[in-house]
């Protein structure tokens, strides 16, 4: 009879228990970096700083992390809501998205929490009764305001970079990680969240334009953003002037430049940029200009440019929605901050 192998019978030992082969290793390495790559950098920054603040509060009450503990993780929730010295009870928002990031560390630890727990559960429940508001939602800016906008910028290198920033991001109705992550081609890039792709005119009924393929929260997704009737505001050729004058034509397309020399850097602008850019710009055009400026500072950010679009888009809002990659109608709407209310009088409808 032949011999069956022992270890191939009983399915062998663990592969953590065996040598790795050189195989297994680069898989294994591989592995890691698909993982890390299943949340974006800005969303595991947040988480990490979650599990360090959740971690710090273990410390000082001399309570360990593991094993998860349901009750525990309820006293964590009730403690951020507390309002103390130095201490401002955090958002409902903010409070579920630390929940969130603690819930991911201990599923990455192979400890997963169980938030359906009441010690969890009803907690949460009494915390978003008792705090939750209306979420705060950025100021959309509209295509005049955007003009204006444009306007305030030198027309120097950088200046240039940034009406390109501002004129895709409002026209492709971006994400700001969406736009710094664009690369100039596919796989030219490890950190890279997309590339863009530039079609010159193609006949009288196609005067060509720049196709985004972004890698957002719902997949991929094909962008389309055609070109303007000026080129001073056409966003398509304030890009191809960027690409041309910056010297850009390989990895990230939006880059820092140095302050001495006015070199571009090899590196990617961080996400931050484009919110700083679209609350500089505000402000220096006026807009809003019956609030202060620290109100108008925080009333505008990148997501205006996204709000923009969608509410000043004259088309169904099936072509809105996929533009800007949403899974759902309501989640476009909440970005529509001019729609056409009260077009439905179920009032009158009803009979009143």
């Amino acid at each position: 009879m032949t011999k069956i192998d022992d270890d191939f019978d009983s399915g062998g030992p663990p592969l953590a228990a065996r040598a790795p082969s050189p195989h297994l290793a680069a898989l294994s390495k591989k592995a890691r970096d698909y993982a890390r790559n299943a949340r974006s950098d800005n969303t595991r920054r947040a988480y990490d700083a979650d599990w360090r603040q959740f971690s710090g509060w273990l410390r000082r009450q001399g309570l360990d992390p593991l094993p998860p503990d349901a009750q525990t993780v309820g006293l964590y929730l009730a403690a951020c809501m507390e309002e103390a010295r130095g201490h401002t009870p955090l958002s409902v928002s903010t409070l579920e998205r630390r929940l969130a990031g603690i819930c991911w560390h201990y599923r990455q630890r192979g400890k997963p929490l169980d938030t359906s727990d009441r010690h969890i559960s009803t907690v949460l429940a009494g915390i978003r009764r008792a705090h939750a508001r209306p979420p705060l939602q950025k100021e959309a800016i509209f295509a005049d305001e955007l003009l204006a906008m444009l306007a305030t910028l030198e027309m120097d290198l950088r200046g240039i970079r940034d009406r390109a920033i501002l004129a895709i991001g409002f026209a492709g109705g971006l994400r700001r990680s969406e736009i710094v992550g664009l690369d100039c081609g596919p796989d030219q890039s490890e950190d890279g969240s997309g590339w863009i792709e530039i079609f010159p005119p193609a006949g009288p009924d196609n005067e060509g334009g720049a196709m985004l393929q972004i890698s957002g929260k719902t997949g991929w997704r094909e962008v389309e953003i055609g070109r303007g009737s000026r080129p001073e505001t056409c966003p398509v050729a304030l890009l191809e002037t960027w690409m041309r004058l910056g010297r850009i034509s390989q990895g990230p397309l939006f880059r820092p430049i140095a302050r001495k020399n006015g070199g571009v850097s090899p590196e990617r602008l961080t996400d931050k940029h484009v919110a700083r850019l679209v609350q500089k710009t505000a402000l220096a055009a006026g807009i809003r200009g019956d609030l202060t400026e620290g109100e108008r500072r925080l009333a505008f950010g990148g997501h205006s440019l996204r709000a923009g679009l969608a509410s000043s888009a004259q088309i169904e809002e099936a072509h809105v929605q996929k533009h800007l990659g949403h899974a759902s109608p309501e989640m476009t709407r909440r970005y529509q901050r001019k729609r056409d209310r009260f077009r439905v009088n179920l009032t009158k409808a009803a009979g009143l």
